[in-house]
């Protein structure tokens, strides 16, 4: 049974520009390290895999772990993922003011989807937006 959530792994193209992207919006580097080796290949099912993590966490301790496959890089172009994909479809992440998180957003390179929406209960500001990978990201302030 599963006990809690360790962490959300997210397969970004640079490692480095996704790490300054994340610690702006507040999550700290724990540890970054290059993974290969059988044990490894075993986990993602891919042989012969190169790839450098590097896990953060934010201050109440949740954890997201950026990953970027150097033997076997993405060649898709970059698309805004939409809500609907099938899969992991967004992470969420509550901030405390969702307006000034949104222009960070933006002048880091991701793109907001919606402005800040009032949910029909008062309860919280919600709005939907991208990272520099298009990697769709919820904002959530809640509204005391």
């Amino acid at each position: 049974m599963i006990k809690k959530t360790r962490h959300t792994g997210l397969v970004v193209r640079n490692l480095t520009e996704s790490l300054k992207f994340y610690e702006a919006l507040g999550f700290v580097l724990w540890k970054r390290e290059i993974e290969e080796g059988s044990f490894i290949d075993t986990v993602v099912g891919i042989q012969s895999v190169k790839l450098e993590t590097a896990k953060m966490h934010a201050s109440d301790g949740s954890m997201i772990e950026l990953l970027e496959y150097h033997s076997h890089p993405l060649k898709k172009e970059k698309v805004n993922s939409p809500s609907n994909t099938l899969g992991c479809s967004h992470i969420a992440f509550t901030v405390d003011d969702i307006k000034s998180t949104c222009e960070l957003i933006k002048t880091l390179g991701g793109n907001i989807v919606n402005d800040p929406a009032l949910s029909p209960s008062g309860a919280v500001k919600v709005a939907y937006c991208h990272d520099i990978d298009g990697i769709l990201l919820e904002l959530v302030e809640e509204i005391a």
